[in-house]
């Protein structure tokens, strides 16, 4: 296991790395819109950094639009 698989950051601090709205993560949770992990502690919602980096790495994608 690395320090990155149990650094843990809440909504908003997710939301600032993806570049996308706190609301946004909510309603992604909520639909599965996209396969994200998250940690649900008591009624907080925590993500890890470790899956916040794959999720980027699997969604890059090249000047042709498709997934490196």
């Amino acid at each position: 296991m690395s320090d990155n698989d149990i650094v843990l950051v809440d909504t908003k601090q997710a939301a600032q790395i993806l570049c996308v709205s706190p609301h946004t993560l909510d309603v992604w949770r909520a639909t599965n819109r996209y396969p994200l992990p998250f940690v649900r502690i008591g009624r907080k919602v925590r993500y890890r950094m470790s899956d916040l980096h794959i999720f980027v790495t699997q969604n890059t994608c090249n000047a042709g639009g498709e997934n490196e």
